[in-house]
């Protein structure tokens, strides 16, 4: 792919590469305390919450699986960008407001404050385990991506060298820059992604064989219906009930309760950066499905008029998009590998700060050393940096194929589905109900893998010689309602086990949740009710999706509208409101929901 290049697009790909190391690497050389290395000196504006937050979720393994996924099943992987959307509002109004009363460095931090250090232990633990699995893929999905990057080259990149190659460069930035070496770079990866995803994305869209996103839509109509939003239940990939199930869980874990992405809220200035940062992120988020996913789906046909069906693995659609529709020597092929190899490595090392956060805080600070400087904290936190580099490299090479061909954003989800929910459930009962139980709490968070391992027993030994649900779920269990089930499950367990012991036991204080749900409550409900109607509409094939979809966004507005009229809204214009931006993005979200059906 290297040898693409012609002499504009190295220029451009280097001066970025090195822009970004410049400046990353520039607050390496300030004087840094515990805060300013973890949480870079809580002082983050609301531009560069959303650049973290969005140059941390668009990593390697997103960009290039989400396309992959496009490319081999279809649009409805948008359903990881949509979905989101929800994640984020419950952030933004109701954790956000708690998590910062708390003024703490971890989530695990905040479960000790709701529960017990047991609570906390628990969750730095299980954190740890996600991280862990979520570093090794990103050393293989980088590791390959470099080594198709660099074919041809004369500079082989072998599955070793690339692996040896990201963790040199993550030790430079964790353990050198901190927090806030991750944040500029986060923050500059977002502008170049951004750019890129759009280029690679129109000129996929302006290839013959498409002509436009509303000739995909067209073609794909004629064809394979890969532009649609909705699988079968018993899809065994995408599932619509799993959708709406198993992956809204999957999303409240990420955007709520998990240490990497809400350690970025944690650093704002204010409160109101929080919001508007991760609202920010969220408008960015919506831009994948059309320019990455969708172009994966116009790949698919691309691909088969000109290279024949089935001649393309799905991880390597990105690269093979890039190489068949991006012109060379115009610095569009070095801007959009620029970004590609940034990408590599900013989702790695910003978990590498978070990982390190947690062993500092709540390992080293809690149970070795709890006296200990700021510059001893900072120091254990970059030996596990290190530590944490080597396991993950090892394992790397030692579990990942890279030749492989399946669906690898597929898989990795799968593979961490286990840990998530339990997760979720200990986290949204401990804000919204005040007699959720501290020891019911601890019980469940270590419990959610036992379940779904002996659900997926239970599933394929026993439920699927039933032949509803064989024809409903599928011949195999999604990871999806495996996800559902933990978090069912667990809500139970953790309703049943707090009224047991809070019959011994004084109700536990809930600390600075002050935070009144009764009128979100209400709300939610209402705008429930209001898509419920346009749903039914549509059952009843009274409204198609498409003619429903723009009576359906300005419902979902009005609601927010509604909000800044109320008395005690922050008296602001419109346009410096946090909640006119979370209507926008709800109004949107839902027409994409129905548009696409």
């Amino acid at each position: 792919m290297i040898d693409l290049l012609g002499p504009y697009d190295y220029l451009v790909m280097i001066g970025l590469l090195l822009f970004l190391i410049i400046a990353s690497m520039y607050s390496s050389f300030k004087k840094k305390n515990s805060e300013d290395f973890f949480m870079a000196g809580r002082s983050l504006k609301w531009y560069s919450v959303a650049g973290s937050i969005f140059g941390t979720n668009i990593h390697a393994q997103q960009i290039i699986g989400m396309m992959g996924v496009g490319y081999s099943i279809g649009f409805a992987q948008s359903h990881y960008e949509v979905l989101a959307i929800p994640a984020v509002l419950i952030l933004c109004y109701v954790f956000i407001p708690v998590y910062r009363k708390n003024q703490v460095f971890t989530l695990s931090q905040f479960l000790e404050n709701r529960y017990n250090s047991t609570a906390r232990l628990a969750y730095t633990i299980l954190m740890i385990i996600f991280i862990l699995v979520q570093l090794v893929a990103g050393f293989y999905i980088g590791s390959r991506t470099l080594g198709l990057l660099f074919a041809g080259s004369g500079i082989e990149v072998t599955y070793l060298n690339g692996i040896i190659s990201i963790a040199v460069v993550t030790l430079l930035f964790s353990v050198f820059g901190g927090m806030e070496s991750v944040v500029v770079a986060d923050n500059i990866l977002t502008v170049v992604m951004v750019l890129a995803v759009l280029l690679i994305g129109t000129l996929t869209y302006a290839q013959p064989e498409i002509n436009g996103l509303s000739g995909l839509l067209k073609l794909d109509h004629a064809e394979a219906n890969k532009m649609h939003l909705y699988l079968p239940s018993n899809h065994p990939k995408l599932p619509w009930a799993g959708i709406f199930t198993g992956l809204v869980i999957q999303h409240f874990f990420y955007w709520t309760t998990n240490q990497y992405q809400v350690q970025r809220v944690l650093a704002a200035a204010t409160d109101r950066d929080a919001r508007l940062g991760t609202i920010a992120a969220g408008f960015l988020k919506l831009i994948i499905p059309f320019f990455s996913i969708g172009a994966g789906v116009a790949a698919f046909y691309i691909f088969r008029a000109r290279f024949g069906a089935d001649s393309i693995k799905p991880d390597d659609t990105f690269l093979t998009l890039l190489k068949t529709v991006v012109p060379s020597n115009y610095g569009f092929i070095g801007l959009i590998l620029a970004g590609l190899i940034c990408a590599i490595f900013s989702a790695i090392y910003s978990m590498m700060n978070s990982v390190s956060t947690m062993l500092s805080f709540d390992v080293y600070k809690k149970y070795i050393n709890a006296n200990a400087s700021d510059k001893q904290t900072v120091k254990f936190g970059q030996f596990f940096i290190l530590l944490m580099c080597i396991v993950a490299s090892i394992l790397a090479f030692t579990t990942y194929n890279p030749n492989s061909s399946d669906n690898f954003f597929l898989k990795l989800a799968d593979q961490s589905s286990y840990l998530k929910p339990s997760l979720v459930v200990a986290f949204f009962w401990g804000v919204m109900w005040r007699k959720t139980n501290a020891k019911a709490a601890v019980i469940v968070l270590f419990s959610g893998p036992l379940i779904g391992l002996c659900f997926d027993f239970i599933y394929n030994d026993f439920l699927v010689n039933i032949d509803w649900v064989k024809d409903f779920f599928g011949e195999k269990l999604n990871f999806l309602y495996r996800v559902f089930v933990i978090a069912t499950i667990g809500s139970l367990l953790i309703f049943y086990l707090s009224k047991y012991f809070n019959k011994n036991e004084t109700v536990a204080k809930v600390h600075d949740l002050s935070v009144s749900f009764d009128g979100l409550r209400l709300r939610v409900l209402v705008f429930l009710f209001g898509q419920g109607v346009f749903i039914l509409l549509i059952l009843l094939q009274i409204l198609s999706p498409q003619t429903a979809s723009f009576p359906a966004a300005l419902v979902a507005i009005s609601f927010f509208v509604w909000q800044l009229r109320k008395p005690d809204t922050e008296k602001l214009p419109f346009y410096q409101n946090d909640i006119f931006y979370a209507g926008l993005l709800t109004s949107i979200t839902t027409w994409i929901l129905y548009y696409f059906a």
